[in-house]
């Protein structure tokens, strides 16, 4: 008789930030319970980077009405849900669940194994990724140095083009709009043979942030791409450029050489955890205070060094 495959369901909601500084604990499951089905329960879009990363194996959309009964003391759970998550020999929430309300009514349809992951990140307890794995260590689960810091997904063949994200979560993260208008023209007036690729989403559009079109530069812009084609161009990059944002940790994890800017947020907990990034820190914390002078110094040292190499 053929033993019925194990399987593993990870339910991540969050933000693009939130759930790629989740990918280490899931590349962590991977690695450990190769064989098992794993699953992610997550946000379409976001969730499916889990797949394209070859980390799990199917996403389900946590945007389903039935699933707020989950979230009900003595609800009636939908039975096709019923089914669903009793299917799982293990499930790992990331969820917020500080009644227990959703333990409770999981556990009350037959999930036998439900380990809770930490929702919210604590600022004396090191990076934020490896406190998101913490907990498996209830399954003899450690992140290893430095392999955990190793890209997700694989590296594309290096083009000259370099990626700027223009905006963030929150404005006070934000770079000023004329550093980087001034920074786009300097790139293409020193080197006229240089690709930029501006990346925007629906946050930049709503704040009005985006690169002044009339200036006198070529640009590819790159707008509210789905999240795997956006990894898929930004693989091929010699070098990104942005702040504190979830597209910054998405070009991390890609592997590509990123220069950070970053404001009143913590590198230390927040900074993509690889290898391939330089964090500029802004004096005191507040982004406008990191000079145009600065971030270019490094920006063409970083330039000059791949041309040299």
């Amino acid at each position: 008789m053929v033993k019925p495959q194990a399987r593993v369901l990870v339910i991540r909601g969050g933000a693009i930030g939130d759930f790629i500084l989740t990918l280490p604990a899931i590349r962590l499951l991977r690695e450990n319970f190769s064989s098992c089905h794993l699953e992610v329960l997550g946000y379409p879009g976001i969730a499916d980077l889990a797949v394209s990363a070859g980390l799990a194996d199917a996403t389900r959309s946590l945007n389903n009405p039935r699933m707020a009964l989950l979230f009900a003391r003595g609800a009636t759970i939908d039975p096709e849900l019923v089914g669903y998550f009793s299917s799982f020999n293990l499930v790992i929430s990331y969820l917020y669940d500080p009644d227990g309300i959703l333990r409770g009514n999981l556990e009350s349809i037959g999930v036998k194994t439900l380990i809770d992951m930490p929702e919210r990140i604590t600022n004396d307890a090191g990076h934020a990724s490896a406190q998101l794995a913490r907990p498996l260590q209830k399954l003899a689960l450690f992140l290893e140095e430095p392999q955990w810091r190793q890209p997700v997904f694989p590296t594309g063949e290096k083009s000259s083009r370099v990626a700027i994200h223009l905006g963030s979560g929150s404005e006070s993260k934000n770079w000023p709009m004329e550093h980087w208008q001034r920074l786009i023209s300097l790139l293409q007036k020193n080197d006229p043979m240089v690709q930029i690729a501006c990346v925007t989403g629906e946050a930049e559009e709503a704040r009005g942030t985006a690169f002044d079109r009339s200036a006198d530069v070529s640009l590819e812009h790159w707008h509210a791409l789905p999240l795997t084609e956006l990894a898929r161009r930004l693989s091929g990059c010699s070098l990104f450029l942005g702040h504190d944002s979830g597209i910054s940790h998405l070009a991390s994890t890609c592997g590509v050489p990123s220069i950070l800017l970053f404001g009143p947020t913590d590198p230390a907990i927040w900074a993509p955890p690889q290898t391939t990034i330089q964090i500029l820190q802004a004096p005191g914390g507040d982004i406008r205070h990191l000079t145009f002078d600065t971030v270019w110094e490094i920006v063409s040292e970083r330039l000059s060094q791949a041309d040299a190499a």
